[in-house]
This record gives structure tokens, sequence and C-alpha cells, in this order.
């Protein structure tokens, strides 16, 4: 093969020689039918034996698989050309003791120094044994778990394991018959091994085996503990230590070792803080007496302290928290994160943000300078070169209307700042200083002029506000005059201003009286100077009149002497003072007025004059104060030095397309939803300050009048601004884009002289042009942006409206961005041997003329979807497009901004940055922003949420934990790193869901390293209802679940040292197995409360002497309050919020999410996770879950939560529901203290939360017509017969059918799981019964059995009326009601003789039911179980019947209190007041918009003002 590919490179002839070799290249696509279409065929059919996931993933070879197979020696038996007979082208289908140690010390004695005592001691070293047989489990288990593998393992590795299990059976054996020799009088077992050991009475010999034992376990630790002796042991060629590391990797392939291993560490670390106290095993030695000696029961034990060890596997993740919460602060804070974080604190530092741009984001040898004292033309070249920036920043957020006109222009750095002697700042900075300096002058009485100057320059901005607007003023007075005489009075008045000043006498000379007067009229005149010009004559009048009053006001009432400057002006004027002034400042130049330079000279002296106190909160627009704040604190934070453009790694942004909005038609802005609130309506009122500023920006640009055109334009307009506020495609390319705008403006800014950039904007427009077509060719080179638009070819042909919508929009965004560049996989029809057959293309497109046009096109060996995943495969096929040594990977949820986009070369550069070792990051890690956070109550938290991860989650992650990956975009990988290396998406079916994580373990895993940097961010969308948040974390658990069981997270595991190990573990799989813990920790302490109170134990337990006076129960059982530890979660979140926003806030913050029911909302997800993260273990079969990103505006239906959450949360949420309530009931024995509600408040919030969170967080839950509504749509759901092609939404047939895929594929060992779960509902009949009153005390078997009668005979009247109905319901309508009828007396003259004769009570009635409820429901999770059986003995439609009827009894509980709620129509007014209080803050009036009541003014998208 390299023969071959050597002739391939040189033209098959050989450079020396010239001879041709003698194997050439038959064509272009040999390689690829000889190659990769065999190799792409094995992966098709192992894909189809994955059958849909539901295959066990040990049935089927993955990527990973032949990944392998190529990696090993094996795959030259393929020879070459390759044997499509091998093996490979075919499948077969055959496939902690320290815990021990302190417990016995605290048994023993109760106290540490027990452990010195001999007879203690040598209890002690039991633990040898234990770890002993420990190992030889372990062993079994490798051995077990890993034998379907063996045959793909070398030799070597199957030695490994062999020897490993003698070793450890070894040690199984010798460490008991040598600890038996040591026991002085030695009873049962140990008697008998003690015979074995004759005279090995010795203590020596355990001693010195448990000392050989030990041996290579010190060595595992030493390596283990200390990585850098593990690697240089790695690295070392001598036999010896070959030999040692050979035996230290006998480990399994599968991650359940190294899970239980890591959990063991978790609980050994939490446990023996309390063990070491005593305290604890004084407190189990007294249960223990309770539970064995009082009651002889040792259940209790396992009902009491089984919770508490649950618990244990909790506490580590809580330190965690509380870890990432006190370092991610610390290094946050060390990182200069929130040093300007308000308006305020940005104008106290704007003055130095000039500085700090030029030393970060300038390269090195066009900074101006890097010292911290600057001279003045420093500081002025510096502000040049910012203002250029700083204004294109400024401009971009007014095209995108987070700001108005008047907001750009006072946020504006004045594009020259060569004709005025001070520093021009942005007008918002200089807010009110010239108001206030005038009354200041007014007010001051004394004749110092020092004093007063002083009081001004006290205030640096004052100061410069001063001198500006009078040098300001003077220019502009001076060049609109045309008479030299006029000129020469001006440059009189300035002079005496200037002498006076330089010689201390201007308060002597100038009266400051007059000031206020003058300031009124030079608002006036700039006002009229700013004025459109109607008719020249009558502006030319008023601006000469307006500046007659400024002149005479000057002279007359502010000047002392200045009717001598105005007869030295005009010696020769009129006779009268009168006649002089009409002749006086008569001829002025309007042409000035109009050029762009001096109208801008206009406008901010305009500005700094009358704008008062409000310009402190410019910008009022909150991310438009984000961005700005943000920007500006960047430039203080760590980041490396700006390269040249011409020097910066090329680069390119990937990003996937499916069928998600590209840009929002007509139709969709206008339609209605069932209240009448479109999607145009709804962002009017969550964003009317942006809607306010796109008419002002539309009104400027004269869009929108009565002309077809404008109007058409105008609704073109409207629909981007619209979806540049979702989360569609043409908002993330508007993004990206950025990044060229930002290239070519750094490219202009280095090749542009001192002279054009201090020039200001105008002549650097100039330069700009000269050097465009150079700036456009480079920004060529260095960026490229990739659209991978999978099914754009499908979109082409596709009738579909909405297909076709999505294509023209697409090619829109290439005709209007001319290097976007299009990938999609082209499906077509061709002749192959006189056959057609589908042949598939990735094809690379570009906008032209009018169309696109075609640049490259490579052929596949079939469709890419069909052996991978669809994202990644996505991904996959158009990675090969992009160009550059770095690829950033970017959702099509996700936005850019130019501020950002201007520091990419700077986060490049972190490529190269020398390091420690010189090792270079793999991937870079970027922060994000989610900006739907404002959009309702549920999207704030996610944004939350997901902030605290993507900034202080993976600060941590990074550094100091070293165990960030890559968890989604907008990540920058090394793109030859990674190309060389198997890509950035791994796409195996189904195990590689979460596509994003398992790049950055194949990162890691190939020795790369992830980085995370915060000054720079990029926006990201995230789903903003309860439905669409459900199905996202749905998925991300059935990812997790999927990642337990890969190999790259056991690999990652047994490659880290101790230390990144546990980090590993608790912040990826061990986040959601803590999470199933948790839940799990409330059923195992709920089912063992049920157990001892329905045995009686409980109360005998406390009404017992022996506790009467101690408190070791109680403490015992309260012990789960840990629960309401769980707020420590949220403090990551409360310090990132602090950190970045001040503590107040963040203090603020977290109260309003309490009292907007945040927890109810975080308690719900707890749930999702759990679910489906266990089902994923258990079951397998993950799968995709779409869900939606668009604006939710609407009311989910009753039905549709109920389908989306009956298995995941409510039936959870009642059985919960029935053991506290029995709990409640019999648990009788202490109900006068408060330790029930200590114990179970925690629960009861948490079935509340998974009952009825779906409710409470859905728009117009409790609207009384819409609950009317949901009733009636929800029972025809339910009467619906399913069938074949009938969807799930609209039968409950099909739903119900759907609900129990996962049960049709799963294993043996998933089915018998499942059965032995569902056993745990018969516990509660058989403990009611006994103390049903009918009973009469009796604790015989045959009260149990009477009450299975009865259940049975409850199964068979069921099963009477569902033949009855099937059968009799049209043909003998009258038998079937005698039937009822019957059943019906049959039923009344029963209860009538046990209510008689038996002493049935009510009490009994509804115990009984909570008794029979969960035992049919364990029927029938039996029976769906067992479903193929069942169906052949006919049963299964009585199981379909009984399941039915649960059914409705489910959805009764649960729409009750919502109809009761919605009768009250305060509840629908708090409910929406919950849902949307962010939109309240901002003045939206939600309540209109649900209730569908338009403004007159808006009624249609054309009326705009």
């Amino acid at each position: 093969m390299a023969n071959e590919v050597y002739g391939v490179l040189f033209s098959n002839v050989h450079p020396v020689s010239g001879d041709t070799y003698q194997s050439a290249v038959p064509d272009d696509e040999s390689f690829l039918r000889n190659v990769i279409t065999p190799i792409y065929q094995v992966l098709r059919r192992e894909v189809k034996r994955n059958k849909g996931g539901k295959a066990s993933h040990s049935k089927w070879r993955n990527y990973d698989d032949l990944n392998e197979y190529f990696w090993s020696g094996k795959c030259f038996q393929l020879k070459w050309p390759m044997d499509l007979k091998a093996d490979f082208f075919a499948h077969s289908d055959e496939l902690p003791p320290a815990n021990e140690a302190m417990l016995i010390v605290a048994w023993n004695s109760g106290s540490l120094l027990g452990f010195f005592d001999g007879e203690v001691f040598r209890s002690v070293l039991t633990i040898f044994i234990t770890a002993a047989f420990l190992n030889f489990l372990q062993a079994t288990l490798d051995i077990i778990l890993s034998f379907n593998a063996w045959k793909s393992l070398k030799f070597s590795q199957i030695l490994r394991y062999l020897l490993k299990f003698a070793v450890a059976a070894f040690w199984a054996v010798v460490l008991p018959i040598g600890y038996s020799g040591s026991v002085p009088n030695p009873t049962g077992l140990v008697k008998f091994f003690s015979r074995w050991t004759n005279n090995w009475q010795d203590e020596s010999f355990y001693n010195y085996a448990v000392a050989i034992y030990l041996l290579p376990n010190i060595l595992a630790a030493i390596v283990f503990l200390l990585p850098p002796v593990r690697r240089t042991m790695e690295r070392s060629n001598w036999r010896i230590i070959t030999l040692i590391m050979w035996k230290r990797n006998a480990r399994g392939l599968l991650l359940t070792s190294e899970v239980y291993t890591v959990l063991d560490c978790a609980t050994n670390q939490q446990a023996s803080i309390q063990l070491l106290c005593g305290v604890v095993m004084y407190k189990i030695y007294l249960v223990y007496v309770l539970a064995v000696v009082v009651t002889h029961n040792v259940g209790v034990i396992i009902a009491i302290w089984a919770p508490i060890v649950l618990v244990y596997f909790m506490d580590a993740q809580i330190w965690y928290a509380i870890f990432s919460t006190l370092f991610g602060g610390i290094h946050g804070a060390f990182s200069h994160l929130g040093e300007i974080r308000t308006l305020g604190m940005l104008r106290s530092r704007f003055e130095s943000v000039p500085s700090a741009f030029c030393r970060r984001l300038v390269p090195l040898t066009n900074q101006y300078s890097r010292q911290k004292h600057l001279d003045e033309a420093t500081e002025r070249k510096n502000i040049a070169a910012f203002s250029l920036v700083w204004n294109k920043f400024i401009d971009s957020m007014r095209v995108e209307d987070l700001i108005c006109d008047r907001d750009r222009d006072l946020l504006l750095v004045p594009s020259s700042s060569s004709d005025v002697s001070v520093v021009q700042w942005p007008p918002f900075l200089l807010a009110s200083k010239i108001p206030i300096a005038l009354d200041m002058a007014k007010d001051f009485k004394k004749k110092d002029d020092a004093e007063l100057f002083k009081k001004i320059a006290n205030d640096p901005y004052m100061h410069s506000a001063v001198i500006e607007c009078y040098e300001t003023l003077r220019d502009i007075i001076y060049f609109l005059l045309e008479d030299e005489a006029d000129k020469i009075i001006v440059r009189a008045i300035c002079y005496e201003v200037d002498i006076s000043i330089q010689q201390q006498r201007f308060l002597n000379d100038f009266r400051m009286s007059g000031l206020p007067s003058l300031s009124n009229r030079l608002e006036k005149f700039l006002k009229i100077l700013l004025s459109d010009i109607e008719d020249v004559d009558t502006f030319r009048s008023q601006i000469i009149n307006v500046l007659q009053d400024i002149m005479e006001i000057i002279t007359q009432d502010v000047m002392v002497n200045g009717n001598e400057i105005l007869q030295r002006g005009h010696p020769h004027g009129g006779s009268n003072q009168h006649d002089r002034r009409e002749q006086r400042f008569e001829k002025i130049n309007i042409s000035l007025i109009q050029q762009k330079r001096w109208r801008e000279k206009i406008n901010r002296l305009y500005l700094l004059l009358t704008v008062k106190e409000s310009a402190i909160n410019v910008p009022p627009n909150l991310e438009a104060r984000r961005r700005i704040t943000f920007f500006a604190n960047s430039l203080f934070m760590n980041m490396p030095s700006a390269p040249k453009v011409r020097d910066m790694l090329s680069f390119s942004v990937l990003t996937p397309y499916y069928k998600e909005d590209v840009l929002y038609s007509d139709e969709e802005l206008t339609k209605e939803n069932e209240d009448g609130i479109s999607i145009l309506f709804y962002l009017q009122k969550i964003y009317p300050d942006e809607w306010n500023n796109f008419l002002e920006r539309m009104k400027q640009n004269n869009v929108g009048n009565k002309d077809e055109n404008e109007e058409a334009r105008m609704k073109e307009e409207i629909r981007k601004w619209v979806s540049y506020r979702g989360q569609t495609l043409s908002r993330t390319v508007r993004g990206m884009m950025y990044y060229r705008q930002a290239l070519e403006l750094q490219y202009v800014l280095e090749f542009s002289g001192d002279s054009a950039i201090i020039g200001g904007f105008s002549a650097f427009e100039e330069d700009q042009g000269h050097y465009g077509e150079h700036a456009q060719a480079l920004a060529d080179m260095k960026f490229t942006y990739v659209v991978s638009c999978q099914v754009y070819g499908t979109q082409k042909k596709s009738p579909d409206p909405r297909d076709r919508s999505c294509y023209l929009n697409i090619l829109n965004l290439m005709l209007t961005y001319p290097s976007l560049r299009v990938a999609y996989i082209d499906e077509r029809e061709e002749t192959v041997n006189g056959r057609s057959q589908k042949v598939y293309y990735s094809v690379l497109l570009k906008g032209g003329e009018k169309l696109d046009e075609e640049i490259y096109r490579i052929r596949l060996p079939g469709s890419p979807t069909e052996i991978g995943e669809g994202k990644p495969e996505n991904q996959n096929h158009a990675i090969i497009f992009t160009r550059g040594e770095a690829l950033q990977t970017i959702d099509m949820n996700q936005d850019n901004y130019f501020e950002e986009a201007y520091k990419m070369r700077n986060v490049l550069k972190e490529f190269i940055k020398p390091r420690h070792k010189d090792r270079k990051p793999s991937i870079l890690g970027l922060r994000e922003h989610i900006f739907t956070g404002s959009v309702s109550s549920l999207a704030w938290f996610m944004s939350n949420q997901e902030t605290s991860f993507v900034t202080i989650g993976q600060r941590i992650l990074a550094n100091p934990l070293r165990v960030r990956f890559h968890y989604g975009h907008p990540d920058i990988f090394d793109r030859i790193f990674h190309i060389t290396r198997g890509g950035i998406s791994k796409a195996s079916k189904i195990i590689n869901l979460s596509e994003d994580i398992f790049a950055g373990f194949n990162s890691t895993l190939r020795g790369g390293y992830v980085t995370h940097h915060e000054y720079i961010q990029v926006g990201k969308g995230r789903d903003v209802g309860m439905n669409q948040i459900s199905a996202f974390e749905a998925k991300v658990a059935n990812g997790n679940g999927e990642q337990t069981l890969s190999r790259d997270v056991y690999r990652l595991g047994r490659r880290f040292d101790f230390y990144r190990m546990l980090s590993f573990y608790f912040t990826t799989v061990g986040f959601y197995f803590s999470s199933m813990v948790t839940v799990l920790t409330v059923y195992v302490f709920l089912y063992g409360r049920l157990y001892m109170v329905m045995s009686g134990l409980e109360g005998e337990i406390l009404e017992n002497a022996t506790l009467h006076q101690s408190k070791a129960l109680e403490e015992a059982l309260a012990t789960q309050s840990v629960f309401q530890l769980g707020l420590l979660l949220v403090l990551p979140m409360v310090m990132e919020i602090g950190l970045e926003k001040g503590f107040r806030t963040a203090l603020g913050d977290f109260i309003i999410m309490q009292l907007q029911l945040a927890s109810v909302f975080f308690t719900f997800q707890l749930g999702t996770k759990a679910h489906y993260f266990g089902r994923t273990i258990l079951h397998g079969g993950s799968k995709y879950r779409a869900t939606g990103r668009g604006f939710v505006v609407f009311h989910a239906k009753f039905a549709v939560n109920y389908r989306l959450y009956s298995r995941s949360h409510f039936v959870k949420g009642l059985e919960l529901l029935i053991l506290l309530v029995l709990y409640e009931v019999y648990g009788e024995s202490y109900r006068n203290s408060s330790l029930y509600w200590f114990i179970t408040f925690s629960m009861w919030f948490l079935v509340a939360s998974w009952l009825f969170a779906p409710f409470v967080f859905n728009p117009s839950g409790f609207d009384w017509q819409k609950t009317v509504d949901d009733w009636t749509d929800w029972k025809r759901w339910m009467g619906n017969r399913g069938g074949i092609g009938i969807h799930p939404d609209k039968s409950w047939e099909s739903w119900w059918e759907e609900e129990q895929e996962h049960l049709k594929y799963t294993n043996i060992r998933g089915r018998v799981l499942e059965i032995i779960l569902a056993f745990r509902f018969f516990i509660y009949q058989y403990g009611i019964v006994y103390h049903l009153k009918i009973s009469h005390n009796s604790k015989s078997i045959l009260v149990y059995g009477l009450s299975w009668v009865v259940m049975l005979t409850a199964l068979v009247v069921l099963k009477m009326v569902s033949m009855g109905r099937r059968k009799f319901r049209t043909d003998f309508q009258l038998m079937f009601r005698i039937l009822k009828a019957l059943l019906f007396l049959g039923f009344m003259s029963v209860m009538t003789v046990l209510f008689v004769v038996w002493g049935l009570t009510v009490s009994d009635v509804f115990a009984a039911i909570l008794a029979f409820l969960p035992t049919g429901w364990a029927i029938l999770l039996i029976g769906q179980t067992l479903r193929s059986m069942l169906k052949g003995l006919g049963f299964w439609e009585s199981i379909k019947e009984l399941a039915r009827a649960y059914e409705y009894i489910m959805g009764l509980i649960l729409f009750m209190p919502t109809a009761i709620l919605s009768w009250f129509p305060f509840v629908s007014e708090f409910q929406t007041r919950l849902l949307f209080n962010q939109a309240f803050s901002r003045g939206l009036q939600i309540s209109m918009i649900l209730a569908g009541r338009k403004e007159k003014d808006i009624t249609s998208p054309v009326k705009y003002a």
C-alpha cells in the first residue's frame, strides 16, 4: 500500500531510475472503491445489527472497534489489496478496608486509643482478608464481564487476566488460613481452618503473609498517587519495570470495576470522617441492641441505615460544589472577572480603556506604547486607534437595534481628535458636565480665577468638556462666517478669553451671570444647524438672527469690554449700534453645515450642552450594557498579545444544520395562536425598546413608504428583525461573519499610517478604500465559514413549501455573504454497471450572481447518516472543506458579536503560546452567554444554570482539575491535531448520542488537553419552555448513560491519576449517578419506613426504655434531611453571579428565583435526569430528542403533558405520595413530635414538584376555558383506538405501545430486574391488610390469602365489563346494561354484608384502595415485561384494559387540583406573573398578551408606525 501511495505522489515514476512502478492506480476512485467502500459496508451491516439502538453494544461493532482493529497488528491479515473474505468483513454471532478497621475499633472500644489494644489490633488485621476476597471478586468479575471481548484480545492480555485471578485466589485461601492460626480459642469456621495450619500457631506467619500481600499494593498506590513516578515508569524500557507495569494494567474492559472503585473512594472519604470520631459507631451499636436484642430483627438495621449509606454517595458531590464555589470564585477574581460590571464602573475606568485596548488588541509593532504613564501624543494615538474599533462596535449594536440613534451618538468616540487640545471622550461620560460647570461659574462669588479653575479641574471629564466646548464653538462660528471682519471679531474675543485666563483675570474681564442666557441661545443655534433645510433663505435668516443674538450676549452681557472689540472689528460701520448689528454676521457659509465631519462636531457640541443626568443610564438596553461592560472588562484580563493578521493562525468555523428555521416567513410572523398572539406581536412586547429602535432605523433609511418596493423591503426587514431575536440560522451566520469584518478592519488598521488613524474617520475611510481589496483577500486566506446543510439538496428539489423556503433563505444567505460556503450531501441516481443505483456526494457551494455555484464534489461510499448519528456525521462529511490550523464548531442556535470577533486572533495565539513542558492545548474552551434568559422565568432559570456551568464550572474543570472536555460549541479545535486523530465528532449510533463530549474524551486520550478562556464569549440560545427543557435534559441524561457504558470513560478512568480520576468522575457520569442515587435514597428511606411502620417495629423501638434518654435513633432517622443541603448545589451559581454582577445582585436574584419556584423546577428536572439515566443503564435504547427552539407563547394541553411526564414523573410521584400517606396514617408512635415533618418535608416537596410542576409552568395552565378544552381533548385521546399508522399524539393505545418500546428489545437481565423492581408493589397489600379493622388483629396467612381473592375478583369483574363493552355494545345493548346492573347489585350486596356482619369500616375501604392499587400496578408491570408470553396465553387485551383503567385514575388525580384552581381567576393571574416576571420588570403586560387584546396601532406587520 505504501509503495502504491509513493507511486501516486511521484506520478508513478521512480525518482532515480525513472522506471514505472508495476502497480499503478487505475483511476481516481480506486481507493474509494477498494478501501473505503468495503469498510463502509462493514459499518453499514453492523449498524443494521444495532436494531435502532435496541441491541446490546457487545452485539455489534462500531467506529471504535474498527479504529482499534486498524491500530492492532491484526489489520495486516487483510493483506493488500484487501482480502474481502477476511474475518474482518464477516461478523460472527458468538461473541475499602479502612472503613472496616474503624468499624472494628469503634465496635470494640468506642475510642481511637483502642487501636493499640492487642485484641483489638488482632481483629483489625482481618481487613486484609476482606481485601483479599474483594480482589478475588474483582478478578472474577473482570473475566466474566470481558469474556465476550477475549476474541479481540492479545494472548498476553488474556494471560494477565488469568494470572490476576490465580493470584487473587491464592491470597483468598492463604490469608484466612494464616489468620486462623493466630486466634487463641478458635470456634466455628475459624476452628476448622486452624486444623489446617497444624503447628502454625505463631502470628508471624500471618504478619509475613500480609507484608508480602501489601507489597504490590503499596507500589500501585505510589504509582497511582504520584503521577510523575507513573509516567516515568510507563516510559521505561527496563524489563523488571515493564513486568510490574504489565501486571498492574490487568484491569477489566468495562466501566463497572472503575466506577465501583471511584464510588468506594467517595464513600470512604465521607464515612471515615465520621467513623474516626467513634460517635456514629456508637449509634450503630445502640440500634443494633434495639434491633437484634429487643426485636430480634436485623431488617431494622437495613431499613434505618441503607438510606444513610446512600447519602454518602451524594456527600462528595456536595463537597465538590463547595470546592468549585470557593476555588472558582478565587480563580475568577484573580482573572479580573467582574471588575467592570456596571456603567458606573465603566465611567470610572474608561480613561484607561484605550491604553488597555492597545496593549491587548493591537499588534506589538503597531502599539504606540506599553508604558503606564503616557504622554499626550501617545495617548491621542491610542484613543484614535481605539475609537475606530469602538465606534464600529457601537455601530454594530445600532444595526442590531440594541441602541437608538441618540444612544449611539452619546457612546461614539469622536473620529477626529486633532481639532481640539484635549482628549474628546464619549458624550455619555461628559453628561451634565457643562450645565454643572455653568452653574458653578454663575454661583461663584469670588474673583479668584485659580479657585474656580481648580474646582473644574478636579473633575477631569468636566475640565475636558469645558475646553472642548469652547474650542469647538470657536471653530464652528469662525468657519461658518465668510466676512473677514466678522472673523476678526471672533479672533479678538477668543484672544481676550485666552489672555485673561493666562493672566488670571478671567473673572474680572467676564461676567458669569450672562452664561445661562448664552447657553440657551447656543442650544437654539445648534438645533437650527442640525435641522433639515427646507427653504434655504429661511434657514439662513434663522441662523443669522440667532448668531447675532449670541454675539450680542457675548459682547454686551458677558464681556466687560465687548464694545471695544466690535468697534475694532467694524471701525467704519453704521452710524448707530443697531445698524452696525444688522451689518455684522450676515455672511455665512451654509455648505459647511452639510459636510459630515462638521455635522458630527455640531451634534457632539449640542449633546454636551443639552444632555443632563439621563445619559448616566445610557444605554438603557440591558443587553447593550452587558456587552459594553464585558468588552471593557475583558481588556484588563489576561490574554495573549495580538499578532499581526498576516501572522495569526488561519481558522474555519463549521456549523451543522438540518431543518431548523433559517428566516421566519411572513406567515409564521403573523400566524396567531389560540390566544390570538403572533410571534411578531409577542416580540414587540418582549423587546419594546428594540422595536422602537428598529422603526427609527427604518424611518431614517426611508423604508416602509407607500411605494410597493419599499413596503416589500419593510416586510423583509421585519422578518430579519424577528429572526435575529430567535434561534435561527440567519442569526448565527450574521454573527459568524463578524469575524471577517474584524479581520478586514484589523488589516487596514495595521497598514494605515498614523496620519490616517489620527486624522479621523474620513481619512481612515480613504485609507481603508486603498487597502480594501488586500484586506478582503487576506480575510479570505485567514477565515472560512462552512455551514453543513445536510439536506440542502433535498430541500432544493422538494415541493414542500417549508423546505423550499429553507432552500431560498439559505441561498439568500450565500448571496448576501459571498464568503459563506454551504456543504451538503447530494443524493443522485446513476447507472453503474448497467444498473441504476443511488450515489452520494459531499458538495461545497458558494453564492454566485443569482444562484449557487458548485466548488467541490467528493464521492462518498454511501450515505453517512446510515452508519452514524445525524449531527456528527453532518460535521464529519463537511470537515474536509474547512481550512486552516484551527476549527471553531458553532451550533445553529448561537450568535456572535463584533467586539468579541475582534479578539479571535488573541485566542488563536493560545495554541502556540509557550507553556509548561512545551505541551500545547488541543481544544480552546470559550465561555458562552445565554441570550434567551429574558423570555420567561424558566428561560431565566436555565440561563443561570447554564451560565454557571460554562463559567465557574468549566473554569474549575480546566484549572486546577484538568478534566475539562468538549461540552458543545463554541470551542476551538486544533484542526491539524484532530483531523489526523479521528476528527472532531465520534458518530457511532446511540453510544455517541452526546457527540460533543466524546470529542473531548478522544482529544485527552490522544495526548491533548483542553483549556478554558473567559476573556471572549459567544452567544448561545437555550430552550425556553418546560417541555423543551425537559426534552433537552432527557437527551443529555440518555447521553450520560451511554457515556457510562463507553470504553472512553473506562480508559480515561484507568489512565488518569487518582486525583484526576475522582475529578473526572464527579464532574461527568458521577453527577448523574448522584442524581439517580438522590431519588433512590428517597425510595429506600420510605420503603424502609413502610417496613418498620407496618411491622410495628418503629413504635416498639421508640417506646423502648433503652432509648428513653437517647436521641440516636431520631438523629439516624433524620439523616436523610441532607436533602435540604441540595441548596449547596446552587452555591457556584450564586458565586458566579456575585463575581460578575455583584453579591447584592446575586442574593436578590437567588431570592427572586425561589419566589418564582425555581426549586420546584430544578426538583422536577432532577426526576428527569434520574429517570432517563437509569433507563439507559438498565435497558439502553437512547435516542435523539428534538427539543425545538421556537418561542413558547402557547399553552400545552393536558394530554401533551401527560404523555411527556407520565412514566418519568407522575407514576413515581404517585408512588411516593402513597408511601408518605401510609407513613402519615400508620406511623402513630411519635406523631406528637416534629420529627415526622422534619424527616418528610423534602419528600412532600419532591412529590408536589413531580406531580404539578408541568401545570404550574404551563402558560394559561389555570385558565378555566383552557382547562375545559384540555379535559375534552384528553378524554378523546384516551378513547381513541390505536393501530398501525396511528400516531401516539392521536391515540392512548399507540402511545402506550410506544412507551413499552424499551421492554421489547431489552435483554434477559433487564427483564428480570424489571420484574424484581415490580415486586416492591406487593409490599403494600401484605402490610396493610393486617392493619384493617375487619381482620380483627389476626396475623394468619389466611388474611393475606383472602385479600388476593378480593383482588382477583376485582380483576375478573373488570375483565367482564371490558368483554361486555366489546361484544355487546352494538347488538346487545340491553344485555350489557343488565350485566352492569347485576354487577352493581352484587357489589352493593357484598359491601353491605361486609359492613354489617364482618365489621368493615370506611377507613378500611380507603386503606384497601391503597393496598390493592399498587398490587394491580405490579401485575401490570410484570405483564408488560412478559408481553410475548401473555399474548400467547390470550391475556394481553386484559393487561391493556387494566392499563387504561390506571391511566384514567392517574389522569383524574392530576387533573382535579388543576380544575379546582382554575375556578379562581386570581390563580391564573398569579401564574402569569410567576412565569413572565422577567418580562414584567421590563414593562411587559403579559396578561394583555395572553388575553389577546392587541393595541390598535399594531394590527399587522406593516403597521409599524
